[in-house]
């Protein structure tokens, strides 16, 4: 792992400014908030970028300056230009650590690197949201109890339509009777990729500590490691 991470969180900015009741919990746009709190763990170096910046602030530098890019994304994934996907995921082949937040589950980018359409079902009623920490032992739930109250949230259910985990961290209840598979781990290439299910975007859950300990605790897992790196292609023996 790199002695200083480089961290891009990457949100739409679309329901904070058109919306006064989102603007209310995140006047400075989720993805400040959420880099804000990253910004206060040591060893992490933390910007930001959103759609309406030049390449939705995705450009080729940027993301090779980038060791794990955090996606939040929900009413504009179509919006999202097709040669920046296929540049992160490329970037994600590579190495890059990705974590994808909430309805980030539909966007262009995830889709890609699950090969499924990611779809699910969801409800918006104030549902309580518990999150069951099913391996404990993973570097994800460090720190953690056996549960996040999140308390209320949009709810999602089962059937998630995605690959099966590697590594299933989390498993999401809520009082309508609904579970759902909200932390899932994969690797692509020689990239980590995350899946954590909660954050609506009209209520506070990014001002939740757990929910911040857990995408603090997921950047430092999806970080590149120092690996060696494979070659492909024709090769001559190693043994004459």
């Amino acid at each position: 792992m790199a002695e200083t991470i480089r961290v891009t969180v990457w949100n739409e900015y679309r329901h904070e400014r058109e919306s006064a009741q989102v603007a209310a919990i995140y006047p400075e746009g989720i993805h400040a908030m959420i880099a804000a709190a990253l910004r206060g763990q040591p060893g992490l170096t933390v910007g930001t970028a959103t759609l309406d910046e030049p390449e939705h602030g995705l450009g080729e530098q940027a993301l090779a300056e980038t060791d794990v890019l955090i996606w939040w994304g929900h009413k504009a994934h179509g919006e999202v230009r097709d040669e920046v996907v296929e540049r992160v995921a490329a970037r994600v082949h590579d190495g890059m650590g990705l974590i994808v937040l909430h309805s980030g589950h539909f966007s262009k980018i995830f889709k890609r690197l699950m090969g499924t359409s990611c779809d699910l079902k969801w409800r918006e009623g104030n549902d309580h949201e518990r999150i069951w920490v099913i391996e404990p032992g993973h570097p994800i739930a460090a720190g953690l109890g056996e549960t996040i109250e999140v308390g209320p949230e949009e709810m999602y259910g089962e059937r998630f339509d995605i690959p099966v985990p590697e590594t299933l961290v989390f498993i999401s209840w809520f009082n309508g009777g609904e579970i759902f598979r909200s932390g899932c781990c994969y690797t692509r290439g020689r990239g980590k990729i995350f899946y954590f299910r909660p954050g609506h975007e009209s209520y506070p859950t990014y001002k939740h500590a757990d929910v911040q300990r857990v995408i603090a605790n997921a950047v430092r897992w999806a970080a590149p490691t120092a690996g060696p790196r494979p070659t492909f292609g024709n090769v001559r023996p190693y043994e004459c």
